[in-house]
C-alpha cells in the first residue's frame, strides 16, 4: 500500500549532533579498526547491482581497501540498497536491517533510493528510503560507476573512523517516527511468507 497524494509524511528535524555522544578513547580506537574492515550485505533491488561485480573484481578490487561481501545480515556491517524499492521489497529490507548488529550502516545507490528514480510516480515504488531507514550515505549516479562506488566506500570509511556515520543511533532514537512511516507505507511490517510464519 503506497502513500496517497493527500498522505504526506511529516519530516522531523533529525540533527546529527543530537545522536553524537562524547566518544571515549576505546570507542575512537574501535572506530579506527571498524573502518578498516567492512563487511557488506548487498540487497540488489535494481540496476545499480550491475556495478558491484566490476567493483569487486581485479580492476577495482574493493577487498584491498578492506571491504568484502557477506552472505548473512547478522555478520554484515553495511546494507547496500542498489536500486528502486517496491513496497514488497521494503518490508524485507526492514526485516534484514533489524537483524543486523549495531553499529550498522546503510548506503543507497543512485537516484532511486533518494527520489524513486524513473519510477518516481509509480504506486508500487517507495520514493525516499530515508523515511523508512536511516541512510548514512548516498552514492550519486544512475547507475553509479565503479569509481563512484569506490569513492563512496572510502567516504563511508572516513565517516566511520571519525564517528560521523550515526544512522543506527538515529534509528534507535527516532524509532517511533521510522516505525510510523513503515506502517503507513506497508500496513504492517511483519514479513509473511512460508519461511516467517
Amino acid at each position: 500500500m503506497a502513500l496517497n497524494e493527500n498522505e504526506k509524511i511529516n519530516e522531523i528535524d533529525v540533527n546529527e549532533l543530537d545522536c553524537r555522544d562524547t566518544l571515549t578513547f576505546w570507542e575512537k580506537f574501535g572506530n579506527i579498526f571498524r573502518s578498516k574492515s567492512i563487511w557488506m550485505l548487498h540487497y540488489c533491488t535494481g540496476c545499480g547491482a550491475m556495478e558491484l561485480p566490476p567493483t569487486m573484481t581485479s580492476r577495482f578490487d574493493m577487498e584491498r581497501i578492506g571491504m568484502a561481501p557477506m552472505a548473512t545480515p547478522r555478520q554484515a556491517d553495511v546494507l547496500l540498497i542498489t536500486g528502486y524499492l517496491s513496497v514488497k521489497t521494503l518490508r524485507r529490507i526492514i526485516y534484514t536491517y533489524e537483524q543486523m548488529q549495531n553499529p550498522k550502516y546503510v548506503v543507497g545507490f543512485g537516484s532511486c533510493t533518494l527520489n524513486g528514480g524513473v519510477y518516481y510516480d509509480s504506486y508500487a515504488v517507495i520514493s525516499r528510503l530515508d523515511y523508512y531507514l536511516p541512510v548514512d550515505l548516498y552514492i550519486a549516479g544512475c547507475m553509479p560507476r565503479p569509481e563512484a562506488v569506490m569513492s563512496g566506500f572510502k567516504k563511508l570509511m572516513d565517516m566511520i573512523k571519525k564517528g560521523e556515520a550515526l544512522g543506527w543511533k538515529r534509528y534507535q532514537k527516532y524509532y517511533d517516527w521510522y516505525k510510523k512511516n513503515q506502517v503507513r507505507a506497508l500496513g504492517e511490517v511483519y514479513v509473511k511468507d512460508e519461511f516467517h510464519e
